[in-house]
């Protein structure tokens, strides 16, 4: 999945790349930056993800001879087109660690190139990051919820075509344990899960015939669905009786399943039913359209569920939809460059820039990541972006940077490390997220702000660029 060819772009930035590239402009360095403005479900934090599938798929971007016809019956010119045919990226990448929490406005990722390199990729960037992020985030919210619950990825066939499959790797490192996704257990080494279909059932003659050649066939990690027609009259009494037919093997049931009706009510008579048979060892999975209202709703009624199934509400990121990341030109010609807009948060940071998170003596964050220029070590005082009278003093706390460099010359500097770490490494950093920034309603707002420094230099470009409209 991911032989992705370079014309996984925009046509626009084909048409600034032929335009730098007669202008002699190709060589010229350039610096992105790439932030998303809103925190998604009006929440507290975003978990960064698909960092290390973006350096892996940029390391080999290619232009091959089918993409360069295509190319030219389009218009675009052969010395271009001859050009195109030795790209590859060459550039430099700091970004924050994939697993990460982030926050808006701040860069996550910094991309240093030639300014064709850095403009080639932008698309595949914010196609892979916005995405991943959206879902990585909305599993970690569902993971909050749901405790030690097991959680599983039950996805993929409502999802947007194939954006199922990252979001399957997203799932799991946002704190998911696995997946229904056999594509994505095979490449990403996550642990697969499924059960059966109501049609496996409706096949038979028999709901208790279909469960004893489910069981037979499949004797290991065994989920029987129970509400194909009457779940406490008929569902769960057959699966208790398979259940029992197993022991007498040496097997046993590994859940039953609720996908449909009131699971609360159904999951607590369902477990009098299994405990009262001596079955307490047999877990209660549930699914159709969960997600962390449901699932809080579900466990502050104190419904015995083991195992959820989370489906179309995951990997679709409902209700946000998409994650409303940029990426923004910082500097290039040796210049630092800014973007003008009428409202004041949409006016960007030029220049290469760092990002500092605020740590107390104990290492924990204090809700604050200060953006100073690429040269500062440490920030005494940092300012509101938008709100030039708010500042907040910082020289007590410990000042940790964020942005490291993951990409020298194309090639990616980082260790690839499993999701099963990188989902570990994210739940550590969660855990140094004070607990009003994880509140499920009104959480607290993370504090963001600029060095002196990086204001003083916004302010003269955005004076500069006022004198030449004169």
């Amino acid at each position: 999945m991911n032989n992705f060819s370079a014309t996984y772009t925009d046509q626009y930035q084909l048409s600034m790349a032929q335009v730098y590239f007669k202008k002699g402009q190709k060589d010229h360095n350039a610096i992105f930056d790439y932030y998303f403005r809103k925190i998604p479900y009006d929440g507290g934090y975003a978990i960064f993800s698909g960092l290390e599938n973006l350096l892996e798929i940029i390391s080999e971007l290619r232009f091959n001879e089918s993409d360069l016809e295509f190319l030219k019956k389009q218009g675009f010119e052969d010395d271009f087109l001859k050009y195109l045919r030795d790209f590859r990226f060459r550039g430099r990448i700091y970004s924050a660690s994939e697993g990460d929490v982030v926050f808006p406005t701040r860069p996550v990722l910094q991309v240093e190139a030639k300014i064709i390199e850095a403009q080639i990729i932008e698309t595949i960037l914010l196609n892979l990051l916005n995405f991943q992020t959206l879902i990585a985030t909305k599993a970690s919210r569902i993971r909050l919820v749901a405790g030690d619950s097991t959680l599983l990825d039950f996805g993929l066939r409502r999802a947007q075509a194939t954006g199922g499959y990252y979001a399957s790797r997203a799932a799991i490192v946002g704190g998911f344990d696995g997946t229904s996704n056999v594509v994505a257990g095979k490449n990403f080494d996550i642990p697969v899960s499924g059960t059966m279909a109501h049609s496996f059932i409706q096949s038979y003659d028999d709901e208790l015939e279909a469960f004893r050649d489910f069981a037979e066939g499949r004797p290991d990690g065994c989920v029987l669905l129970v509400d194909t027609y009457n779940t406490l009259k008929s569902g769960v009494p057959n699966a208790i009786k398979v259940a029992k037919e197993m022991e007498s093997r040496g097997e046993k049931l590994l859940a039953i399943r609720l996908d449909s009706g009131d699971l609360s009510y159904f999951a607590k008579e369902s477990r009098k039913l299994l405990d009262e048979a001596g079955l307490d060892y047999v877990k209660i999975a549930a699914s159709n359209q969960l997600d962390e209202h449901v699932i809080k709703s579900l466990l502050e009624q104190q419904a015995p569920i083991d195992i959820f199934g989370v489906g179309t509400n995951l990997v679709t990121g409902d209700p946000d939809g998409a994650l409303d990341g940029v990426y923004k030109l910082a500097f290039s010609s040796d210049k630092p460059r800014i973007k003008i807009s009428e409202s004041i948060f949409k006016v960007t940071l030029p220049h290469k820039k760092q990002v500092f998170r605020m740590k107390d003596d104990h290492g924990k964050c204090i809700g604050a990541d200060a953006i100073g220029l690429f040269e500062e070590n440490k920030i005494t005082e940092m300012f509101h972006p938008f709100e030039p009278y708010k500042s907040m003093n910082l020289e007590k706390f410990h000042q940790e940077p964020i942005l490291k460099k993951v990409m020298e010359n194309g090639e990616m500097l980082i260790d690839k490390r499993s999701l099963k770490e990188i989902s570990e490494y994210s739940l550590s950093r969660l855990s140094e997220l004070p607990i009003e920034y994880k509140r499920f309603n009104n959480p607290h707002i993370y504090k963001i702000g600029i060095s002196e420094r990086l204001r003083d230099e916004r302010e003269k470009l955005i004076r500069s660029s006022k004198q030449k409209l004169k």
